[in-house]
């Protein structure tokens, strides 16, 4: 069996298997940290199918997706079309990422930043500092250090559904994560299809992520929980970063 990289297959499904996310509310605490600036137009990096995409851009922004996923790219081009949302999707990996436009924002949510590997994260966030316009944030989050050791390592997630049933083998690596994904999705004609590919995150603690982003220029404005939680319990740690902010 084929063993394609990630989202190959996952892409279509990827949405409908995490219906129990909270995207609601998820986004309108996106929206209001950015609601604190005189924003217009946004980036956002590694957009997936293009949920948050689509958010901001029915709050008004004017929006711009980037994902390395080609198949991610097209569901997000049909969602958007189906929901009449405007938005331009660029396929392109932010580790080599160059643009002549200047955004007022860039978002990397739900992991994103977790795929990227650790060599390439200084290069990744200078990228994004040069996406930005002055006065430009970067509005992000990871999975914790603590998510990763005690809920994803060495265990195995399934979701098993009436049209497809999604299994992830989960193996820790050093510095992160290996998932072996296989997804058993029906087809038209009743039979189930097997679908295998292969997903690698990356392991970031917070102060790793404090001395990237300064590095590449920014100002630090917040560092939080999921949705203000206490990033002590947390899975996900929240940061919003500024060019040319201050402290």
């Amino acid at each position: 069996m084929e063993r394609k990289a990630a989202y190959a297959n996952l892409a279509k499904w990827f949405e409908y298997l995490n219906d129990d996310c909270g995207y609601e509310n998820w986004s309108q605490y996106l929206i209001l940290k950015l609601e604190k600036f005189p924003l217009s137009c946004g980036l956002d990096v590694g957009c997936g199918g293009g949920w948050f995409t689509r958010a901001f851009a029915k709050r008004g922004y004017q929006m711009t997706g980037l994902d390395k996923s080609a198949e991610m790219l097209d569901f997000a081009q049909e969602k958007a079309f189906k929901e009449g949302v405007r938005g331009e999707y660029l396929l392109g990996d932010i580790t080599s990422f160059k643009t002549p436009k200047k955004f007022d924002f860039v978002t990397a949510i739900n992991d994103c930043v977790n795929y990227i590997p650790k060599p390439k994260l200084n290069a990744a966030f200078k990228n994004v500092y040069n996406a930005l316009g002055r006065g430009g944030v970067f509005l992000f989050d990871i999975s914790s250090e603590r998510k990763f050791l005690d809920k994803i390592a060495n265990t195995v997630s399934v979701d098993d559904r009436d049209d497809v049933t999604y299994m992830s083998f989960n193996k820790a690596e050093e510095d992160g994560v290996t998932m072996e994904v296989t997804l058993f999705a029906k087809r038209a004609d009743g039979a189930y299809e097997r679908l295998d590919e292969t997903h690698r995150q990356y392991r970031y603690s917070k102060t790793e992520i404090l001395a990237a982003l300064e590095k590449a220029g920014f100002t630090v404005l917040e560092a939080e929980g999921f949705l203000g939680e206490d990033e002590e319990r947390s899975d996900r740690l929240c940061f919003l970063a500024q060019k040319g902010g201050k402290k």
